[in-house]
């Protein structure tokens, strides 16, 4: 089987956070990924692409590109009756008209805590706990009516980030986990102990390399997310710590069929870091296909 190699928005500094920094047109970053020779993406945040299903696959088609799926960031811990405003369900079957329209294959669910950006933390109880379980059961049904597999992408600063958590939901719900390498790392895992241990629950895969000195001065609180992406914190695949050649080797060697995303948080502030985002995803985009044996 051809491996699938896409790309994300966010290796252009394209995100949903407030402030972040210079969100790149979309002309110009589908433009870019398909002058890589990357023939797939992710849907990136809510209004990079038309919000309207058919304009959105229009706008994907005309720039050559398949759909994926994408990041979908929603509130799924906090207890509601279905239907009601905290339902996040409804907001998710919406989503899911776009990938039926665009013929995008993989809903990528974050379970935010509610606050913006991703240096906040929020500890469940039991019942919160029991409601996230339910609510990721609810999605993942939702999506296999709509002919899409729901995963949860574990992520610093949501409610799921660390390996106790991925365990919890791993063993309590049956939707499928989205490896980040570079999240659980920076949660605390260690992505390749991941695949050994749970391949057959591993639908997708978000490949960044990662400095380890620099997550570690995020995750002691030295600086925020933000500041340990624009100081480096992620590399261009091959460059960093994260074993990314190994962790390629294990899912191969599980039998995983799913795709590997190039999606490396970047912040972009002026025409020099669009550049280098753009010389990373190209060294990116060279290494995974040698890993992958293109």
């Amino acid at each position: 089987m051809t491996a699938r190699i896409a790309s994300a928005p966010i290796s252009w500094g394209v995100i949903e956070v407030p402030g972040w920094g210079l969100q790149l047109g979309r002309e110009r970053v589908l433009a870019e990924m398909v002058g890589l020779g990357i023939a797939a993406t992710e849907f990136g945040p809510e209004g990079f692409l038309p919000d309207g299903p058919a304009e959105r696959a229009a706008a994907l088609a005309e720039a050559g590109l398949a759909a994926v799926g994408g990041f979908f960031p929603a509130v799924l811990h906090r207890s509601a009756e279905p239907g009601d405003a905290h339902d996040p369900l409804p907001a998710i079957e919406r989503e899911l008209e776009a990938y039926v329209a665009a013929g995008a294959g993989t809903l990528v669910l974050s379970a935010v805590t509610g606050e913006e950006g991703y240096d906040g933390t929020v500890e469940l109880d039991d019942a919160e706990w029991a409601t996230l379980l339910e609510n990721l059961d609810r999605a993942r049904s939702a999506a296999e009516r709509a002919g899409v597999v729901a995963t949860l992408h574990p992520h610093l600063g949501t409610v799921v980030e660390s390996p106790e958590a991925v365990d919890r939901v791993i063993a309590g719900s049956g939707i499928g986990i989205c490896l980040d390498t570079g999240h659980f790392t920076l949660g605390g895992g260690d992505p390749l102990a991941l695949v050994r241990d749970h391949a057959d629950r591993i639908v997708h895969a978000h490949l960044k390399d990662v400095s380890v000195a620099v997550a570690e001065r995020v995750r002691a609180g030295e600086i925020d997310y933000r500041e340990g992406v624009r100081q480096g914190m992620y590399r261009a695949l091959g460059e960093g710590d994260a074993r990314i050649a190994e962790i390629v080797a294990a899912l191969r060697d599980a039998g995983y069929a799913g795709w590997y995303v190039l999606e490396q948080d970047t912040v972009v502030e002026d025409e020099g870091d669009a550049a280098r985002a753009l010389d990373a995803a190209r060294r990116s985009a060279a290494f995974i296909r040698e890993a992958v044996g293109e």
